[in-house]
């Protein structure tokens, strides 16, 4: 037995198999030989009636070793290590706190039942990761909670609660008082008796409820390779003997797990949580808040709002205007009305919600917060003339942080005495819901200011990542570099809805001209006539959304814009008169359009991505190249089983990455910057 991960001590006549694998207890192959060394111990000793398994520190088992997956998978596994709990004569009860998640859950589901304290989260999240749960998840699972809820938790990785799990019976007690005693009590109470739940038959379902399980599972797991194989593998479960249906879901996962999908989503995964670590603010300790005061009760200043006070935190919601206030209060108060009406929150926990809320036209009040955030209109005029009126009222350390897309986070700093408490903090809208959050770092913003704004991220659910100071961040720079590019294309020849529909095709959420009529051509329009002025005149300039803009095309909002919308509840439709537009404007430059096949539009498409990723790192803007998949997959609609760009450049090969880069400054004319690969191939974190 491997005394550094697992350690079993005696509780009278109950072993208690202790796995102690800091920091999440993460099921490697050495807790793997640890527990199955304890469990055959146990069987050996007659003096043991039973066992609990529980993890040390906080947590049972949160996963398994996510790194072991991209290689051969060391002996013992999995499977070996619950068939022989299953075969031991004597009851295991598994002690849940924490997390019990992937592995860690499938190895409670392997013993004979599960105590769990308050607080514990149970799931199955293998298919956000590109696999399906592979020791015995999706066999075990459909037993306890029957097939449609199986589907529906498997498939959406979903975390169940212990009180929601006691009441599914996938627990079997709740703890009262200390969690160790309890199942020790529970496991003496079996008497040894075995429970194995592979011996359960999967409870009867309803041909409708499965059907409407597995359709929404498809649609909402846009019907990856994994979604379908784990509704393959829990509707084995009442059609296909055990034995094998264990053996087909390990054969799945095996070949899951070494999918170019599944790379690609760990991917992801490592970059989201190194997102977190940033070695630059080492020491640095976050300040205290409890009472935001969010200024501006538009959308954004609403759904900022909205997050923070489901966040448990005290908001303070500032306006100028009487009726503007008004808006963005019944604004607040519909979305907590309608979670509660729709069943996702508790009126009681609603009312709590709104409770902590105050809406005023004081803004004397601004004392009162231990953090304040701007959220009024995009303009730097306005802005600075908004940070003047807090600096003057907010009480001294408090951090001031700007809402800001654009703009140049020090000038507004700038027009403050105290730049040292100034960050930005750029939410993506809806704010309450989109998962991103870029901390913007100003030249003179202090550490503990900066550790504040992404101690609010994690408190508010979202994937922080910090991002230096300039036009748009990591983000939107990258972002209207593609756009620009996109726009090139459609000057050369392509249609608005060939470029979306290809993109959608490749997996972006959306297109970006269907994007841009969602958010509104004005807004762009407003920033390229701001930034006139500098622009390199011999640079290419895509005059087409200037056109649609100056005759009142500006998207939805007003019923057209690169697309027609007859309805208000309808999607966009194709409108001759933009082709006409768009033929004006070719016709005025002597363009000859020429067709695009889908791989072309894609390949250009990330390779400006690329290109521009690989500036912003040259320049410091972003810390690492893995921080931009986050961006772009959190806050972009970048597939995430795509990786994201730096995940796709890094398949590609310097060779043929650096050929499309020297095309695509070609196709792209004056003005484009070509960038160095290196910043981009290299795994090094840039400062």
């Amino acid at each position: 037995m491997s005394e550094a991960r697992v350690r079993m001590e005696r509780d009278g006549d109950i072993a208690v198999i202790v796995i102690d694998n800091p920091p999440i207890n993460a099921g490697s192959a050495a807790v793997r030989q640890g527990v199955l060394a304890a469990v055959r111990q146990l069987e050996a000793d007659a003096s043991l009636r039973g066992a609990v398994l529980i993890g040390a520190g906080g947590t049972f088992i949160a996963g398994s070793d996510l790194r072991e997956f991209g290689q051969p998978l060391a002996e013992p596994q999995l499977p070996a290590v619950i068939a022989a709990i299953e075969a031991c004569p004597k009851p295991v009860v598994a002690a849940l706190h924490g997390a019990a998640l992937g592995g860690g859950f499938e190895l409670a589901l392997g013993c004979d039942a599960r105590v769990a304290a308050p607080g514990t989260v149970v799931g199955l999240p293998e298919v956000t990761l590109g696999i399906i749960p592979g020791a015995g998840g999706t066999q075990r699972l459909p037993r306890l909670v029957g097939i449609p809820r199986a589907i529906r938790m498997i498939c959406s990785g979903e975390r169940l609660a212990a009180a929601a799990a006691l009441e599914a019976g996938i627990v079997d007690a709740l703890a009262e008082g200390d969690l160790r005693t309890a199942a020790v009590v529970h496991a003496r109470s079996l008497a040894g008796r075995k429970q194995r739940l592979r011996e359960r038959a999967v409870p009867a379902a309803a041909a409708a409820a499965v059907a409407e399980a597995v359709q929404s599972a498809l649609k909402a797991g846009k019907r990856r390779p994994a979604v379908q194989a784990a509704i393959d593998a829990v509707l084995a479960s009442a059609r296909v003997p055990m034995s094998e249906a264990l053996a087909d879901e390990r054969a799945v996962f095996e070949r899951l797990r070494v999918s170019r999908e599944a790379f690609a989503l760990r991917h992801q995964f490592f970059a989201e949580r190194d997102s977190a670590k940033h070695p630059s603010l080492e020491g640095a300790s976050p300040r205290a808040v409890q009472r935001v005061a969010v200024i501006g009760a538009g959308t954004m200043g609403s759904g900022i709002a909205i997050a923070a006070l489901e966040a448990g935190h005290e908001v303070l919601l500032l306006e100028q205007d009487a009726a503007a206030l008004e808006r963005g209060a019944t604004r607040i108060h519909e979305h907590f009305a309608g979670r509660v009406r729709g069943g996702k929150l508790e009126a009681a926990a609603a009312a709590c919600a709104e409770a902590r809320l105050q809406a005023s036209l004081d803004w004397s009040r601004l004392a009162e917060a231990d953090l304040v955030i701007e959220a009024v209109f995009e303009d730097v005029g306005v802005k600075r003339q908004v940070f003047e009126r807090i600096a003057a009222l907010a009480r001294p350390g408090a951090v001031l942080a700007s809402n800001t897309s654009y703009l140049d986070l020090d000038a507004i700093a700038d027009a403050t005495r105290r730049p040292q408490d100034v960050i930005g903090l750029h939410f993506f809208s809806p704010a309450n819901v989109m998962k991103l959050l870029e901390v913007v770092r100003g030249k003179s913003s202090a550490p503990d200011a900066l550790a504040t704004g992404l101690a609010l991220g994690k408190r508010l659910k979202k994937v922080a990542v910090l991002t230096g100071n300039a036009f748009g961040f990591i983000g939107n720079r990258i972002y209207s570099a593609y756009r620009c590019q996109c726009e090139f294309m459609v000057e050369e020849g392509a249609t608005p809805d060939q470029v979306d529909a290809a993109l959608q095709h490749f997996g972006f959420a959306m297109g970006p001209f269907a994007v841009a009529d969602l958010s509104g051509l004005d807004i762009a329009w407003r920033m390229r006539q701001a930034r006139a002025a500098s622009r390199d005149p011999a640079a290419r300039y895509v005059h087409i959304p200037d056109r649609l803009c100056e005759a009142g095309r500006l998207g939805r909002k007003t019923g057209a814009g690169y697309y027609v919308y007859p309805r208000a509840d309808e999607g966009p439709q194709v409108d001759p008169a933009v082709q006409a537009l768009i033929d004006r404007c070719r016709a005025d430059k002597g363009i000859v359009a020429r067709p695009f096949d889908d791989a072309e539009i894609v390949r250009r498409a990330l390779l400006a991505i690329v290109n521009e990723a690989a500036l912003l790192l040259a320049e410091g803007v972003a810390e690492r190249a893995t921080d931009v998949d986050v961006v772009l997959v959190n806050g972009y609609g970048f597939p995430r089983w795509e990786g994201g760009p730096v995940f796709w450049a890094r398949e590609q090969g310097e060779a043929a990455l650096s050929a499309g880069l020297d095309e695509l400054a070609r196709c792209s004319g004056p003005g484009f910057v070509r960038a160095a690969l290196g910043p981009v191939l290299t795994e090094e974190a840039r400062a």
